[in-house]
Order: C-alpha cells, then sequence, then structure tokens
C-alpha cells in the first residue's frame, strides 16, 4: 500500500470533516468509503504508525473547558526537525504543528489547564531538543477555523 494513495486520500479528507456520531463510526466510514471496516481499520492504523495521522479525536473549544491555547513558533535547523516535530507531537495538548517558509519555520497549537503549564511544557522541550526560542503567542480572542486539509 502507497502511503497516501487515492484510498487513503479518500479516508484522511472524510474523517476530517465528517466523522460519524455512532456506536460504530468505523464501520459507518467503511460503507461511505466502499471499503471493508477491517481494511479500513488497517490503513488508519498503518497511517498511524508511519505518523500521516497523529491523532483521530474530538476539536472542542478550549476556553468552554476552562483551559488556555497558545500559538507557537520555533526556528528549527533542518536536521532538528524530525525531532522537534516528534518531540512536540507526544505532548497531548498539542493540537497539530505544521511547517511554513519562514526563520520561524514550525508551528504548533498549545492547550492546557493553564498558562503556566504551556510555559513548563514549552520549557522542556526547549530543554530536550535544544531549540530556543519558542515562541508562545497566547490566544486573546479565540476564531474557530475549520482545520481541514484536502488531500
Amino acid at each position: 500500500m502507497t502511503a497516501i494513495d487515492d484510498t487513503n486520500k479518500a479516508i484522511l479528507n472524510t474523517i476530517q470533516l465528517d466523522f460519524p456520531i455512532d456506536a460504530r463510526p468505523y464501520r459507518v466510514l467503511a460503507q461511505q468509503l466502499g471499503v471493508t471496516e477491517e481494511m479500513l481499520m488497517d490503513r488508519i492504523r498503518l497511517m498511524k504508525e508511519k505518523s500521516l495521522i497523529r491523532r483521530i479525536g474530538g476539536n472542542f473549544s478550549p476556553d468552554h473547558l476552562g483551559y488556555f491555547s497558545t500559538l507557537c513558533a520555533a526556528e528549527v535547523a533542518d536536521e532538528k526537525i524530525d525531532l522537534f516535530t516528534h518531540t512536540v507531537n507526544a505532548y497531548p495538548g498539542v493540537t497539530h504543528n505544521y511547517m511554513r517558509e519562514h526563520v520561524f519555520n514550525i508551528w504548533f497549537t498549545f492547550i492546557a489547564p493553564s498558562r503556566e503549564l504551556i510555559q513548563a511544557h514549552l520549557d522542556e522541550i526547549s530543554r530536550k531538543t535544544g531549540v530556543h526560542p519558542i515562541l508562545n503567542l497566547p490566544a486573546t480572542r479565540v476564531f474557530k477555523i475549520s482545520a481541514n486539509f484536502k488531500l
């Protein structure tokens, strides 16, 4: 199986926008996509193993849950990108990260119960990776947009 073949593209596009609320959501998805539930689960498992999918889960407004969110940016040398992104992705409060063509080339969002905890995690990421500084740009006003990455 190619990492991002047409079937995987269809799976990724569907689960981003139309994940079913059902006791057996993968069965419903499999039916929508015209594949077996077993095949769908195998493909999702493999994409997770290959880090094409980091997590599948609900997306909630942090402020409605009493949490804080921040946008972070870091200047990461090419040889440290894999280490840095894997380290960042290990934190459950990180919703996603992406690379930009800019001096600050790795950006990610972080949510946590307190601003202090976010800063402590960012300090820990810096110690683990040697990447300094990590800009911490806390949300002062929340705008919810769809983070849909059409493949």
